[in-house]
């Protein structure tokens, strides 16, 4: 189930980067993101209650429904679409993936956990990749004060989605399930939009294309409602550590969808930074140290030909 659950959100993740390219138009940014939370609030919750697979809340959750809205629901996203007017798309994914970290420092910090080596180790290995996957891109954009202000908004991002992973932690530890906590916290996070949307006097327009329409869809539903689900359900299973490095492993999806679609051309550099990922995962899952007592055993029988 895990391994179901991982492969969702980083095949849905890794593919709605093509979907957010297509909302870029006359619709502004604020604006869209208002639109694919509401729309994914407006059909999860009633979903819901007619399945009656709704669970019964009390006032302090939605507190924490409502600040779950704005870390992942609201003002992560404002903070990459704005990133995304400084820096290129591949350098925010690099920012993105320290997630790993931030939920690291974050577990420590609020729940008083301490993660184990590997998870620092995956997570510098995975960043080191991802890095190398998008060389070109980090080398086109100099350390000018508009470069800064994008990789900082980035990372101000990626700490909010993190601080999100702590509040699903809690709603799991008060055996809310992730569908529940979504359905109100996409609804308080539309909400936040709207009131930036009034403060700002940012427009309410619809962008005429067909292609907006599809891709605001599959960002509705695939994107926020199955993805974000499989995501969260994920992080009440194995551990915020462990589900952060799709976070690492998404990015290499769009990249391959990219290199299809977009004419992304592969090169040593960034087979280097596609291996590193693909070692960071392993060593995340523990998978090293599974595989060499794989082979000390395999050793150890062949050693002593009189074992069972």
């Amino acid at each position: 189930m895990n391994a179901l659950l991982y492969l969702t959100t980083v095949l849905i993740w890794g593919t709605t980067w093509i979907a957010i390219h297509f909302q870029l138009g006359s619709t502004p940014v604020l604006t869209s993101v208002f639109f694919r939370f509401a729309l994914a609030g407006s059909l999860l919750l009633p979903i819901l209650l007619l399945c009656r697979r709704l669970q019964p809340t009390r006032t302090v959750d939605h507190l924490f429904f409502l600040l779950q809205g704005a870390c992942l629901f609201s003002l992560n996203f404002i903070c990459f679409y704005n990133a995304a007017q400084y820096v290129a798309s591949g350098v925010i994914s690099v920012v993105f993936s320290a997630a790993t970290l931030y939920n690291a420092f974050n577990s420590w910090l609020i729940w008083k956990e301490k993660p184990a080596g590997r998870v620092y180790v995956a997570g510098a290995v995975g960043v080191l990749g991802l890095t190398l996957l998008f060389w070109r891109e980090l080398g086109v954009n100099s350390l000018s004060t508009e470069a800064l202000v994008g990789l900082g908004l980035a990372a101000v991002g990626a700490y909010f989605f993190s601080l999100g992973n702590m509040i699903s932690v809690r709603h799991s530890r008060q055996g809310l399930t992730p569908l529940t906590s979504n359905a109100f916290a996409m609804l308080y996070g539309a909400a936040i939009l709207l009131t930036l949307i009034w403060v700002s006097d940012t427009p309410i327009v619809w962008d005429e294309r067909p292609e907006y329409l599809y891709s605001l869809l599959y960002l509705a539903i695939p994107g926020t409602i199955v993805g974000f689900t499989a995501y969260l359900m994920l992080v009440s299973r194995i551990g915020a550590n462990n589900a952060a490095y799709a976070t690492v492993l998404f990015p290499v999806v769009a990249l391959s969808l990219s290199s299809v679609y977009e004419g992304y051309e592969w090169d040593g550099m960034n087979i280097a930074g596609l291996v590193l990922v693909l070692s960071g995962n392993l060593i995340l899952q523990g998978s090293v140290d599974k595989i060499r007592k794989f082979w000390r055993a395999r050793g150890g029988v062949a050693a002593n030909p009189h074992s069972p």
